[in-house]
């Protein structure tokens, strides 16, 4: 399928696109050449490849979810520039 410049220049202007003629040349070629990709594209025979949902066989490398202790109370606090109990004291940020 080949874009003529009279069809970008109509796509232009419904899309509020002003072009001066050396942008539609090179617009119009740039988008033919996309679109002689895409024929190449659609001529393969892809019928022997699973789909895949990324080019590569990658995976997560994740760590064993294993529980531990929490840090002690007082360890936490030690360094809080305010503490009220056992909590972190902040100021009031609400009008």
């Amino acid at each position: 399928m080949a874009l003529n410049k009279d069809t970008i220049k109509q796509v232009a202007h419904l899309a509020r696109l002003e072009m001066e003629p050396a942008q539609l040349e090179k617009l119009s070629g740039q988008l033919n050449d996309i679109l002689g990709f895409i024929d190449k594209l659609n001529k393969l025979d892809i019928s022997n490849i699973s789909p895949t949902s990324h080019i590569l066989p990658i995976n997560n490398v994740l760590r064993e979810d294993t529980p531990k202790e929490s840090l002690p109370l007082d360890k936490v606090l030690s360094n809080a520039p305010k503490k009220k109990g056992n909590f972190f004291s902040v100021p009031k940020v609400i009008e």
